[in-house]
């Protein structure tokens, strides 16, 4: 018997047990983080949105479009109000992009959020949601399958991985025979 054989045999349930919980625990976690990431996003959105609106109600009050007010504005001889005009484009495609991965997180199905969060994540506001995260018990169909893929990948990790090199790698007693 290999001595890691030995180890595996005597922990191998209480290490697969252990995992599980590790591993339904942390995956639980990515809907309740991207819940909360989300909720961020669109507060990011609403005050976009207003910042936004307060310079196409000057640019109506102007009588201009707001694309025209932007170039007009930009156009200015005045350095300081010529920056006004790049302000009011970022501030467009500000609210542009934050629209966008708002509505792809909200719109996207159970098994595609992950991939279409890391596709449109802010780092700003994740780092934000990071900061002030915390973590809770889903209760939810999709807190309990990221739970149950978690346990998975935990234990495939484990059992195709982890315990195949220990029995690899682990030094094989050999019975010594006694010379005849």
């Amino acid at each position: 018997m290999k001595s890691g054989q030995g180890f595996l045999r005597v922990f191998d349930s209480l290490i697969d047990r252990i995992l599980c919980v590790v591993g339904a625990v942390l995956f639980s976690q990515g809907p309740e983080f991207m819940q909360q990431y989300l909720q961020r996003l669109g507060g990011h959105l609403d005050e976009a949105r207003r910042q936004l609106s307060i310079f196409q109600k000057t640019a109506a009050d102007a009588g201009l479009s707001f694309d025209q007010f932007v170039r007009q504005t930009a156009n200015n001889a005045d350095p300081a109000v010529a920056r006004l005009g790049g302000v009011m484009s970022d501030a467009s495609e500000r609210v542009a992009s934050l629209q966008s991965a708002h509505d792809t997180l909200l719109h996207s199905a159970l098994w595609e959020r992950p991939f279409a969060f890391v596709r449109h994540v802010d780092v700003e506001i994740a780092r934000a949601a990071g900061a002030v995260f915390k973590p809770a018990v889903p209760t939810t169909i999709e807190g309990l399958l990221y739970a149950l893929t978690g346990m998975m990948v935990f234990l495939a990790i484990y059992h195709l991985g982890v315990k195949r090199l220990i029995t690899l790698f682990s030094p094989s007693k050999t019975p010594v025979k006694a010379p005849a």
